[in-house]
């Protein structure tokens, strides 16, 4: 249940929408002032099967080239998956049958039972982003793997520090931005189109596979059962990227470093990409 959650945690931050990408690529080399080797960026797609999870030789020349990894949150960190699960528990002795109407609750626990031999008495003390990002863990015909928890299992292999973008407390905040009534309606209406929901999830795979960013994203943006997360772009994605910038460029300074997070952060005029431009720094796509 603890890796279910961690990696539920991973997938509900990286479920944010942006408008176009800048290349259709996913690994980028960054160099510029104040850079005197150059460091990476990638952009991850946090849920993938086995055999969809390519460390290509690019990928793996770049990690070898960087002396630390900056993920989204800092995944070596021993207190965070403590806090990981004291923030995504509702509060005050709430369970999410409080929050649902009677038929949706059925609906949702019929839907655990069926697909991840489970029931709302085992989760139902989790936050509906927090359900929401097991039920995207259904999607999917295997056991998922996450990029991110790779990239984590490498560097320790190697002796390389992993470090983290922000903290799990803003990154919290930045999802709870969406209100509860939306959250709500995300989980029942993916419980109830199941055969849909798979189908866009593929969808989604599917454009990661072919880096095509913008489509991706788009997808994400335009997605039945995303929670009108559109509608939310500044907080979950916007503002992220902003605050990200200077923690890249503290980085990189000091060290050649391979940062990873979920794709949507790479793209738009307000994507990481975009901003370390502005900054000056030259970003160019390594396919």
């Amino acid at each position: 249940m603890k890796k279910l959650i961690a990696t539920a945690l991973l997938l509900a931050g990286s479920l944010t929408p942006a408008v176009q990408a800048q290349d259709k690529a996913l690994l980028y080399e960054v160099t510029g002032p104040g850079l005197t080797k150059p460091s990476y960026l990638y952009g991850t797609f946090h849920l993938v099967c086995p055999t969809d999870l390519k460390i290509t030789d690019a990928m793996q020349k770049a990690y070898a080239n960087t002396q630390q990894v900056y993920l989204e949150l800092d995944l070596d960190d021993p207190a965070l998956m403590g806090k990981m699960q004291k923030m995504m528990t509702l509060s005050d002795g709430k369970t999410i049958k409080d929050l649902l109407k009677p038929d949706d609750y059925t609906v949702l626990d019929n839907y655990l039972k069926q697909r991840m031999n489970m029931n709302l008495t085992q989760v139902g003390t989790l936050k509906p982003f927090g359900l929401m990002s097991l039920m995207y863990m259904t999607l999917l015909k295997c056991q998922p793997q996450s990029y991110d928890l790779t990239f984590a299992q490498m560097a320790a292999k190697d002796k390389k520090e992993v470090l983290g973008l922000e903290t799990l407390e803003a990154q919290m905040a930045a999802i709870e931005k969406m209100p509860m009534e939306t959250q709500l309606k995300a989980l029942v209406d993916m419980a109830r189109k199941p055969d849909e929901a798979s189908q866009e999830f593929t969808e989604f795979l599917a454009a990661y596979k072919a880096q095509d960013v913008a489509k991706l994203m788009e997808s994400i943006k335009t997605s039945q059962f995303g929670g009108g997360m559109a509608e939310f772009e500044d907080d979950l994605l916007n503002r992220r990227n902003q605050n990200w910038i200077p923690v890249i460029e503290k980085a990189a300074r000091d060290k050649p470093t391979l940062f990873a997070f979920g794709a949507g952060h790479l793209g738009n005029e307000k994507g990481v990409i975009n901003l370390l431009r502005q900054k000056g720094y030259t970003v160019t796509p390594v396919n």
